[in-house]
């Protein structure tokens, strides 16, 4: 039905680096995809690049006190080094500043705004009087309506994960100086999304309900709550100049100029190498092209709604044919947040375990969250590697050369007469290929890599089965057609996790000496002829060892205990104290006893997590005082010498048994902590307090 297929992987905001959340919902999938195609000998084409556009490009200039420019220069150049050297093997990777991207997003927008596709509407925005500028949501905070967390973000809270829009915040300020703000009238453009909704309910929901669950479910809610018109032009100095008369300090909305990146960026390849890669109106204008969009969750409305709707304003252009959309992957049981340097970034991944790209790989696709979020912690990235790629994969090929070059001298030998075994093993490894096949063209990814290692698993079992060491002492014919059969199914490795594992395939294609394969070559028995001479042998893949997982988890212990004093500066910069009680006099007050004394012992009380036991020396023979502070000071011998004000005319009550003989006074913190209160300086204790 398709010719050729173009695969395209969301822009990565050029604002930080990429972590493994980023890798794990989109890139690590849409690469094996590609690369799977690729070995299949069919045409494609792999389009990514930056997106150095919109609001979290001009924060991070901001908060480093230089230009968007250089903040967008920076790291773009590392998120393509990186993604270099982990093995995205992306055909074109450019950016949506480049002057190609710009004219080709304005002339898009010209073109449907001379056909009157867009709608002119006036609102109001929030706006900062002080510095005249309007502000976008990520800019905007305040409380969160729902768990009343301070510095809630204009979109959404990071304490509760409610999606918020700024008019729900509780006092919104500006997230830069703290400027309260107004709202202000202001002028954009809009695509009306409702008028496609009734083609896109077609599309969508009747025509694609192959789609994975997520994906699916999403639109249709979008769809079931109606579609409203949608904002294609924002107030911002940095982005793309909105190419109208009296568009001035408006530029394209960063959702509608990214996505025509992947346009651009096609164009930009093809127009530099028309040889190689043809005409870029071929890849998405061409009906026999197959366009695919890999993404994380928080874009499929933009990829399976907005995108297309843009695309079918136009009229020319494909629509995509899926959109296989992950889930989130957290780290350590947390949520990934750049903004609290919560990941596992790539390039420093690439610093801490120089040539492990693979072990990454494998754990990301293993623990992929195609159907659900997932987690990733270092324990299991740990032992993934040791149990699964050194134990298994690597066992089984190291096993296979190292007993070949023992016995026969590094050269394949002869396969003699096969034994009813012999046969069942390679019909059960044949077997792999479909299977895997299959899975992958339904980006079923995670099973896809599972089946992969059943080969290695299938070889080991054989190889253990057959003991070819013990086989050496009795009859080597025999041992020759064992060891065959082992460096075939090692050369089928190095094909079936090319997809997956593309630097050890490449490994093992050198040690077995073997010509790159392609993927109608897997299953086959004869990838090694009689007297090939193998390579030199080495180590397919390392153990981790504890140490080298302990420095990741202390590196992630440092930054929780930083985010959870930033939160608390937060805290404390937002807090008030709590309004004022109802009058009183000072004959009430001085009916209250309070006086000075200086704490002798304090413990826990036994079956309370509440109760902190005080001994006073209260200058009038001594007193013993429960207070419920226990959950302030988990060690309460810091509490012993320290002289605290205690109210000594409170009537004596029981508590857990034991009588309470007055109060400790305590004041509230900000996050609710209890702290004692204190003297200045050393008094007599007893002393009364007035």
């Amino acid at each position: 039905m398709f010719k050729r297929t173009l695969v395209t992987s969301a822009l990565p905001y050029a604002n930080g680096p990429v972590h493994i959340g980023h890798l794990a919902g989109v890139y690590v999938p849409a690469d094996i995809y590609v690369r799977y195609l690729r070995l299949k000998g069919e045409e494609v084409l792999f389009v990514g690049g930056s997106d150095e556009h919109g609001v979290p490009v001009t924060i991070r200039a901001r908060k480093e006190g230089i230009t968007t420019q250089e903040v967008v220069d920076r790291y773009h150049e590392l998120i393509k080094t990186s993604f270099e050297q982990f093995g995205i093997s992306f055909d074109v990777y450019s950016r949506t500043t480049s002057k190609i991207h710009h004219q080709f997003a304005s002339d898009y927008f010209r073109k449907l705004y001379d056909e009157g596709k867009f709608i002119e509407q006036t609102t109001e925005q929030f706006y900062d009087p002080e510095t005249q500028e309007f502000l976008t949501d990520r800019n905007i905070r305040g409380e969160c309506p729902r768990c009343h967390a301070q510095g809630a973000y204009g979109d959404q809270c990071e304490k509760c994960g409610a999606t918020l829009s700024p008019d729900e915040l509780i006092n919104p300020y500006n997230a830069i100086n703290g400027n309260p703000l107004t709202k202000k009238a202001t002028t954009h453009w809009y695509l009306p999304l409702d008028q496609y909704q009734q083609w896109l309910e077609q599309w969508i929901l009747q025509e694609h309900k192959e789609w994975r669950p997520n994906v699916y479910g999403q639109c249709k809610s979008w769809l079931d709550g109606g579609l409203k018109p949608r904002a294609v032009t924002r107030d911002l100095d940095w982005g793309i100049p909105v190419p109208v008369e009296g568009a001035e300090g408006k530029v394209l909305y960063v959702w509608f100029d990214a996505p025509i990146g992947y346009i651009s960026n096609t164009k930009e390849l093809c127009d530099a190498q028309p040889e190689k890669y043809g005409k870029w109106e071929t890849w998405w204008k061409d009906p026999e092209t197959r366009l695919i969009h890999f993404i994380g969750k928080d874009n499929i409305v933009f990829h399976c709604i907005v995108f297309p709707s843009m695309l079918k304003a136009d009229g020319s252009y494909i629509l995509p044919d899926n959109v296989p959309s992950n889930e989130f992957l957290n780290l350590e049981g947390d949520k990934i947040s750049t903004s609290r340097n919560w990941a596992v970034w790539l390039n420093e991944y690439l610093v801490d375990f120089p040539g492990k790209q693979d072990v990454l790989r494998y754990v990301l696709t293993a623990n992929a969250p195609e159907t659900k979020d997932n987690d990733f912690t270092w324990a299991d990235f740990q032992a993934r590697n040791n149990n699964e790629l050194v134990a298994i994969y690597g066992n089984f090929v190291n096993r296979a050369l190292v007993l070949t070059q023992k016995y026969f001298g590094g050269k394949v030998p002869a396969r003699g007469g096969l034994t009813d075994y012999d046969q069942q093993t390679i019909a059960e490894f044949q077997g792999v290929k479909a299977q895997v096949e299959e899975l992958l063209n339904n980006f079923r990814f995670r099973d896809a890599q599972k089946e992969a290692m059943n080969l290695a698993r299938i070889g080991n079992k054989y190889l253990a089965d057959m003991e070819p060491w013990k086989l050496a002492k009795t009859d080597m014919a025999r041992t020759a057609t064992v060891l065959n059969l082992a460096l075939q199914i090692a050369a089928n490795l190095s094909i079936a996790f090319e997809p997956f594992l593309p630097f050890s395939s490449e490994r093992l294609r050198g040690m077995l000496r073997l010509p790159a394969c392609d993927w109608s070559t897997l299953g086959s028995i004869d990838h090694l002829l009689e007297g090939h001479e193998l390579g030199e042998v080495s180590l397919l893949f390392e153990k981790i060892e504890d140490n080298a997982i302990q420095a990741q988890l202390d590196r992630l212990a440092r930054i929780k205990q930083e985010n959870e004093d930033a939160a608390k500066a937060e805290e404390l910069k937002n807090w008030h104290p709590a309004e004022v009680k109802g009058a009183t006099t000072i004959d009430e007050f001085d009916k209250t006893d309070i006086r000075v004394a200086t704490v002798v012992e304090c413990k826990p009380v036994k079956k309370s997590d509440r109760l902190l036991q005080f001994t006073l020396d209260d200058g009038m023979g001594g007193r013993t005082i429960l207070s419920g502070i226990a959950q302030s000071y988990p060690d309460p011998s810091v509490l012993v010498g320290k002289q605290v004000l205690f109210i000594a005319n409170f009537p004596p009550r029981k508590m857990m048994g034991i009588e309470s003989q007055g109060m400790i006074l305590s004041a509230v913190d900000a996050d609710g902590k209890l702290v004692v209160t204190t003297v200045s300086a050393p008094v007599q204790n007893g002393a009364q307090v007035g």
